[in-house]
């Protein structure tokens, strides 16, 4: 079994000592990743609940580069040492709470030579005290706790108690660490020599708005704090009085008003300035390795440098994403920073150019209320095993389920993309034929108070070495002003279907002048060859059969047979009690499968020979996957609300296999976020899959479950012994660019090599497009902070709505 689609952003990675790799949680597991080529190269497993904290021991000397240790806390109430070259474990801690979030402050000290007797190491956790808050119904029941980490216990001291989940922040120096807490900070000292019974001080800062982020400067006793409406503010020389070394007297007069500008009633702070540029709530706040910048970024997915003497900024702009961490490398010319999309960038510092990005699968994107349910979005390249995905900046994310990783991503419409902003384009569909070459979207330009709506049908193509897809034909408005309802390619992927739910359909082919392949995909465009209707009646699904003769399209309850050379009809079949939404022919048998959705779902099999229905179930179908060369498929079923949530374990679907002859399941499996969830039979090869099964030889085909919230599953259905299948990470291979940078020195070794310049012109593809002349839609188009200004954009954009008067012949 192979599991992957997992979030990398749940919490802050961490860089090994030599900055060629970097630990991200991944669930309850840490990956390990390469930092030269974005791949993953080991897990760390064990734990049994998610891992909220990584933390690498530093190393102190150039020969300790090599170590590779680091700690992990989890939430299933344990901290674990670990060798990660190996990888192995190597001592387990169980304090039995989940560990929210954990700081080793010991570990960011040099040890002194002197010392004989190695001190006791120390952790400070923020944990949840479960079996408490159960006994007694204590609301605080979030804990900040000590650890002694050589003795594997806790420390009986509790250092406070807070409502909410809190993340703990430590100081580079390792002398301060801290916690927001709604309206304020937070800030504990640590003790210069530690034990279990030393004295930990605290202060308390605070400010008017929710804190969302803070970071401490690396050798000032400054603070950082960000809010929810956008605001910075920095604290200097905090802690004056409460953190004063024992007999030290503090010669400052009594405090006025005037002596501590931006400081709150009696907070220990000499004084507080604040800085406003983020329109939304601050997530990420860091200060430079020498402090003398701090990086800030947001919702609005701008990456900010702030000057910290002066004020000034210049910024990274159009990640395309709301930032979450920005985490510093070992290496100065290297860093990261995790978005919310689920992608790790690797930044070159101090341009901050982005080198690579760690790419895992991302969320499903959000809807218009009027276009939620009518389909999961998710469409498969079954010899390949990629998945196609909707996102949310209008991009299809093609995704390998054998690899766990991103592929490459189409934007599907250009659009000046702002996370937050309302959605003004929803792409309702997404398909791509047979051997994956091809793939076609529809989407759906929202109207403004009902002026503006605009219907597209896009066809793609990619070369068969890469997935990169290029735009080959845009449609405006195909079925007139109706939604299309499905597309689907003929198996030789050169004729393809699109039904509308304005009452007709229309079959589409390939042209192409050039005899080879890859030029062929390249310079192909696509025409209509032939329009369908049945009795007005809105189409709702579509599908060919495996050689391709048949079309079948659902005219809402009834399905129709054609020829899609001749657009002949041939037969109708039957009726259903509800519209039918998905149909799909079973393999090279004579079966057909439909799923109907309404307040009388129905998942029913039909017998193209006897053109009758063979057998159908009351159920509520979320998808349905057929395999080319099985008689056999598999229905995702939606559980009903009323069934007992103790026999499925809060699992809200099931997983049905079915021969088409039989109406009984040869097997099922329970699902947990079925809702959205989506199906698909892959084809495997040795390459993809290890040995499975007792005769060593690979699955003819893999199942493929991918859950409403895009975690997946592969396994095989026919194996009654479902045994694990693991993935074969890559090596690493040391790049050119990586070899060739010890070599470097001077200007190269921080700023890397001049780029080359080609002073070639490349030539732009030409794209064909059905006629809608739309200009000022793309004129906008572009970073905001490179777009000319409005009197420069004024003239163009007054032209393109008016229309040009030809000149008459005499």
């Amino acid at each position: 079994m192979i599991r992957g689609g997992k979030s990398y952003v749940t919490s802050p990675p961490a860089f090994s000592n030599d900055g060629k790799k970097l630990l991200v949680c991944t669930a309850e597991t840490v990956s390990v990743f390469s930092t030269s080529t974005g791949l993953q190269v080991t897990s760390l497993e064990g734990h049994t609940a998610l891992v909220t904290t990584v933390i690498v021991v530093p190393a102190w000397n150039p020969a300790s580069k090599i170590l590779c240790y680091c700690w992990t806390a989890s939430l299933d109430g344990t901290i674990r040492y670990w060798d990660f070259s190996a990888p192995e474990l190597m001592k387990t801690i169980d304090v039995k709470m989940p560990i929210i979030s954990m700081v080793i402050p010991s570990i960011l000290v040099q040890p002194s030579v002197e010392s004989e007797k190695r001190p006791d190491l120390f952790a400070y956790l923020s944990a949840e005290n479960v079996k408490e808050s159960n006994e007694e119904g204590n609301a605080l029941r979030r804990q900040i706790r000590k650890c002694n980490l050589s003795k594997s216990r806790l420390v009986g001291l509790i250092l406070g108690e807070v409502k909410q989940q809190v993340f703990l922040t430590i100081s580079p120096s390792a002398k301060y660490f801290g916690l927001k807490n709604k309206c304020k900070l937070q800030i504990w000292k640590v003790p210069a020599k530690d034990s279990d019974n030393a004295i930990v001080k605290k202060i308390s800062l605070h400010h008017t708005k929710k804190i969302s982020v803070l970071a401490f400067h690396p050798n000032q006793r400054i603070v950082a704090a960000g809010d929810v409406t956008g605001r910075i503010l920095i604290w200097r020389q905090f802690g004056d009085k409460t953190f004063a070394k024992n007999g030290e007297k503090n010669e400052r007069p009594m405090d006025t008003g005037e002596e501590k500008p931006g400081v709150r009633g009696d907070d220990d702070a000499d004084s507080c300035s604040t800085w406003h540029w983020h329109p939304a709530e601050v997530n990420v706040l860091s200060f430079s390795s020498d402090g003398a910048y701090l990086y800030s970024g947001g919702k609005e997915g701008v990456l900010v440098v702030w000057q910290l003497d002066t004020g000034k900024k210049k910024f990274l702009p159009r990640i395309g994403s709301p930032l979450l961490y920005f985490i510093d490398s070992p290496d100065p010319s290297l860093s990261s920073i995790s978005c919310a999309d689920n992608q790790i960038h690797l930044l070159k510092m101090p341009s901050m150019e982005i080198l690579r990005t760690i790419s895992g699968i991302k969320a499903p994107s959000s809807y218009h209320e009027m276009y939620k349910g009518l389909n999961n979005g998710v469409a498969f390249d079954h010899t390949a095993g990629l998945v196609a995905l909707r996102t949310e900046n209008y991009c299809i994310q093609l995704y390998s389920l054998f690899d766990d990783r991103g592929v490459s991503e189409v934007q599907v419409c250009e659009r000046n993309h702002q996370p937050g902003d309302d959605v003004t384009v929803v792409v309702t569909v997404v398909a791509l034929s047979l051997d994956g070459s091809m793939m076609s979207t529809a989407e759906i330009k929202l109207a403004e108070e009902g002026i503006g709506g605009l219907i597209c049908l896009k066809f793609w193509t990619s070369g068969s070495q890469n997935k990169e897809f290029s735009l080959s034909t845009i449609v405006y408005e195909p079925h007139r002003d109706a939604a299309i309802s499905a597309i689907a390619f003929h198996p030789s992927g050169h004729m393809a279907v699109s039904s509308s739910y304005g009452g007709d359909f229309k079959v589409w082919v390939c042209c192409n002048n050039d005899n080879q392949k890859d030029q062929m995909l390249q310079n192909s465009s696509w025409t209509c060859h032939s329009v369908g209707s049945y009795k007005k009646k809105p189409m709702t699904a579509a599908a060919f059969s495996a050689d391709g003769s048949v079309l079948a399209v659902a005219a809402e309850t009834v399905i129709t047979l054609w020829n899609p050379d001749k657009n002949v009809l041939l037969a109708v079949i039957g009726e259903t009690l509800m519209p039918i939404v998905t149909l799909s022919f079973i393999g090279k048998s004579e079966y057909l499968v439909a799923a109907s959705w309404g307040s009388k779902p129905q998942l029913s099999v039909w017998s193209m020979s006897k053109l009758s229905a063979a057998w159908s179930y009351k159920l509520q179908i979320e998808a349905v996957a057929t395999a080319v060369d099985l008689s056999s498929f598999a229905a995702l079923a939606l559980l009903p609300e009323s069934s007992n949530e103790k026999t499925f374990q809060e699992r809200d679907g099931l997983i049905l296999l079915f021969n088409a002859k039989d109406a009984v399941p040869e097997a099922t499996w329970s699902a947990k976020k079925a809702k959205g969830g989506a199906l698909a039979f892959i084809q495997t090869n040795q390459s993809s899959t290890e040995e499975i099964g007792r005769d060593g030889t690979p699955p003819q085909a893999l199942l493929a479950y991918v859950n409403g919230d895009h975690e997946y599953v592969l396994f095989d259905p026919y194996n009654k012994e479902v045994q694990e299948l693991s993935i074969s990470h890559k090596e690493i291979h040391a790049t050119p660019e990586e070899t060739g940078r010890a070599r470097q020195f001077g200007y190269a070794s921080i700023y890397g090599e001049l780029p080359q310049f080609n002073l070639k012109r490349t030539d732009t593809s030409w794209t064909p497009s059905f006629p809608s002349e739309r200009p000022w839609e793309t004129i906008f188009s572009g970073s905001s902070h490179n777009l000319p200004s409005l009197t420069k954009l004024c003239l163009p954009f007054l032209e393109s709505l008016l229309e040009k008067r030809t000149a008459a012949v005499e």
